[in-house]
C-alpha cells in the first residue's frame, strides 16, 4: 500500500484536481474557454438569484459550478484500454455506447463512450466526465484498404501515454489514491499528455485524412492528442447563448436537444463556439516547417436536465423524428428552414408527447426519481395507497429527480459537425459488407477492457433502491410503481 500520510490524496480528489488543472490549461490555451467560464458563472449566479432554491433542483450550485466535461479522441483499441487506466486512476467508468458514424449526417467515423462516475456520492464530490471517441478504420463508409493500413501503421507506431503515466494510474486504481509526491506527478504526467503539442504536423498525410474526415485527421493525421473541448454547465444556456453572441463570440447556429419550453427539463442541451484557427507548424513534403493553422478545439456548455427511463426516451426519439419531417416539410415550401425555426417547431410538439410537470413524468414511468417517504406526514389513520401515483397525489412519498449524466450521440454529431470546414465523405456499402457493423457495444468493451456500462440500467438501479425504501419506511408488499403505462 502506498503512503496514507497527511497528503495522500483519494480517488475523487485525484479526480477533482485533474479536472481543475485541465480547465486551467485549456484556458491558457484557448482563451475563449475562459471567457465561456467566466459567462457561465455569471448567468449561474443571476438564475440562482432570480429562482432562489429551486435554481438548484438538479444540483447544489456549488456542484454546478464546478462541473465540467471533457472530449478527446483517440485511435487504437490500445490507446483506449489506457485511456481506460488513466481515468480509472480517477474513479472514472466507461458508460453508454455513442455511434457518431450513424448520428451525423456529415462524416464523423467515430464511436464513443464516456468515462465518469456511477456512484451518487462521487458524482456529488466531482460529476467529471469525459466523453472518449476512438476511430473506426476498419469502416469501408470512409477508409478504403489501402488508407486504412497506412492509418493502422501510423497510429501503431505512436506512443501518447508514458509508461510512468500508467505504472501511477494503476497504482492509484488499486490503492484508491496515491501519496504526495506520486499525486503530483501522476496529475502532471495526465495533464500533460492532453496539451496541444507544438510538434510539426505532416501536412500531406493531414490532408489527405482530411479529404475523408476532419475528426479523422485530428485522430489520426498527428502524432499526440490534446483536449478536444471542455464544457462547463449552465441553468439557463438560452441565456448564455444571447451574453456570449454579445460579446462578439461565434456560436455554432443551434442549441442541441431538446427545445426550451414550459415544462421540465429533461436530458441534455448543448451548444458551443466555433473551432479557432489555431498555429500548429506544418511540415512540407520537401521537409521544411512552415506556419499554418488547424481548426480542432472549440468550447461547449451544457444545461442538464431529469433522465428519462426507456419510455422517456423512445418519446423523444420519436418527437426528434417528428421535427425533422416537419422542418423537411416547410423546407420544401420555403427552401430552406433556419435554426430558430426548427427549435420553433420542437417546441410546439414537445407537449403533445411530453407532460408539464415532474410528477407526471413521474406517474407516468417518463423520467427516473429518487422517492423519499415523507417522514413527517400525519397519517390520520389512513394506510397510505399502493401505486406511486397515489403516493405522490396524497404526499406520502416525495419526488426528486435524478440528474441525466450521459450524453445523446445526436447531439454529439451535431457539435462535432458544427465545427467542422466541409462534411468529408463517406461511402455508401451493402448492409453488413466489410467491418462496418463490427463496432457496438460489446466489441468496445472489448477494446477498453472493461465493461461498458448501460447507463438506463444505472438510473433504473438508482431509482429502484429509492422505492425498495419507500416500501420499507411505508410497510408496502411490494415497492410502487406507476399504476399503468401510458399509451405510446
Amino acid at each position: 500500500m502506498g503512503d496514507r500520510s497527511a497528503q495522500w490524496r483519494e480517488t475523487w480528489q485525484l479526480r477533482a484536481a485533474f479536472a481543475a488543472r485541465l480547465s486551467a490549461m485549456y484556458g491558457r490555451e484557448v482563451p475563449a474557454y475562459t471567457t465561456l467560464v467566466e459567462v457561465s458563472r455569471e448567468v449561474n449566479e443571476d438564475v440562482l438569484r432570480e429562482r432562489g432554491a429551486d435554481a438548484e433542483r438538479l444540483g447544489a450550485i456549488g456542484r454546478v459550478t464546478a462541473e465540467r466535461h471533457g472530449a478527446i479522441r483517440v485511435g487504437t483499441p490500445a490507446e483506449l484500454q489506457q485511456v481506460g487506466r488513466v481515468f480509472g486512476a480517477l474513479g472514472m467508468r466507461p458508460v453508454g455506447f455513442y455511434d457518431l458514424r450513424e448520428a451525423a449526417t456529415s462524416a464523423v467515423p467515430v464511436v464513443s463512450t464516456a468515462f465518469r462516475p456511477v456512484a451518487g456520492d462521487e458524482l456529488a464530490r466531482n460529476p467529471f466526465r469525459v466523453f472518449t471517441s476512438l476511430l473506426t478504420p476498419a469502416d469501408p463508409r470512409f477508409f478504403d484498404e489501402d488508407l486504412r493500413g497506412r492509418l493502422e501503421g501510423f497510429l501503431g507506431a505512436r506512443e501518447l501515454f508514458p509508461p510512468e503515466l500508467l505504472a501511477l494510474a494503476d497504482r492509484a486504481e488499486a490503492e484508491q489514491g496515491l501519496g504526495g509526491g506520486d499525486a503530483e506527478r501522476f496529475l502532471q504526467l495526465a495533464v500533460g499528455v492532453f496539451e496541444l503539442s507544438g510538434e510539426p504536423v505532416d501536412r500531406a498525410w493531414y490532408e489527405t485524412l482530411e479529404r475523408v474526415s476532419a475528426v479523422a485527421a485530428d485522430i489520426g493525421g498527428v502524432r499526440s492528442t490534446h483536449i478536444n473541448h471542455l464544457t462547463p454547465r449552465v441553468l439557463d444556456i438560452d441565456e448564455l447563448y444571447r451574453r456570449m453572441t454579445g460579446r462578439g463570440i461565434e456560436m455554432i447556429d443551434a442549441i442541441q436537444g431538446p427545445p426550451r419550453w414550459d415544462g421540465p427539463d429533461v436530458l441534455l442541451r448543448q451548444t458551443s463556439f466555433r473551432a479557432l484557427d489555431e498555429p500548429r507548424p506544418m511540415r512540407q513534403p520537401d521537409g521544411s516547417v512552415v506556419p499554418g493553422a488547424l481548426r480542432v478545439r472549440f468550447g461547449e456548455v451544457e444545461a442538464r436536465g431529469i433522465a428519462l427511463t426507456r419510455r422517456g426516451r423512445a418519446r423523444y426519439d420519436e418527437l426528434l423524428s417528428r421535427v425533422d419531417a416537419t422542418a423537411a416539410e416547410a423546407a420544401r415550401a420555403a427552401t430552406s428552414v433556419t435554426a430558430a425555426a426548427r427549435a420553433d417547431i420542437a417546441r410546439d410538439l414537445w407537449p403533445t408527447r411530453f407532460p408539464r410537470t415532474e410528477h407526471a413524468l413521474a406517474e407516468q414511468g417518463l423520467a427516473h426519481f429518487t422517492y423519499h417517504a415523507v417522514a413527517d406526514r400525519p397519517r390520520d389513520g389512513r394506510t397510505p395507497p399502493p401505486d406511486l401515483p397515489g403516493l405522490l397525489r396524497d404526499g406520502w412519498v416525495r419526488a426528486d429527480p435524478v440528474v441525466y449524466e450521459d450524453f445523446l450521440p445526436r447531439s454529439a454529431a451535431g457539435i462535432f459537425q458544427s465545427n467542422l470546414d466541409d462534411s468529408g465523405t463517406r461511402e455508401s456499402v451493402e448492409e453488413g459488407s466489410g467491418a462496418a457493423a463490427a463496432y457496438d457495444s460489446d466489441w468496445l468493451s472489448g477494446a477498453v477492457g472493461r465493461d461498458v456500462l448501460d447507463p438506463f440500467a444505472l438510473y433504473e438501479e438508482q431509482q429502484s433502491r429509492s422505492l425498495a425504501d419507500v416500501a420499507r419506511a411505508l410497510h408496502l408488499d411490494l415497492p410502487p410503481g406507476p399504476t399503468s403505462p401510458p399509451s405510446d
